[in-house]
């Protein structure tokens, strides 16, 4: 999938959870040759970030011994803000400045002092 670093709302085009406790990764970008994503993931702190999609499939429960984090096969592909209500505000601010930087005339070349 290709990199959404411009977008202000990013497209999720997949869903990680923890069958047995918490955490949840969005993922937003993909690199096939690494197999590690980019997104945003709630854990222990809500932050975007990079996970491998290895170590996800490493995780295991500590008693049962099986895979504890799991693709949602039914998730459909949402916008970030649609998913985590707590970026909202995040995303209507970068929005704004975005809109502001647009607005404001930039010369494309400027003369040096000789």
């Amino acid at each position: 999938m290709g990199c959404q670093d411009r977008e202000i709302d990013p497209i999720c085009v997949a869903r990680f959870f923890n069958a047995f406790g918490k955490g949840t990764w969005y993922a937003t970008e993909y690199d096939p040759v690494t197999e590690t994503c980019f997104g945003y993931v709630q854990l222990f702190e809500n932050e975007w970030g990079y996970f491998s999609i290895q170590e996800l499939g490493e995780a295991k429960h500590p008693q049962l011994g099986i895979p504890v984090i799991e693709r949602d096969r039914y998730y459909t592909e949402s916008r970030i803000s649609q998913l985590c209500p707590e970026l909202q505000e995040s995303i209507k601010r970068r929005s704004e400045l975005r809109e502001m930087e647009m607005g404001e005339e930039r010369p494309d070349d400027f003369e040096l002092e000789r």
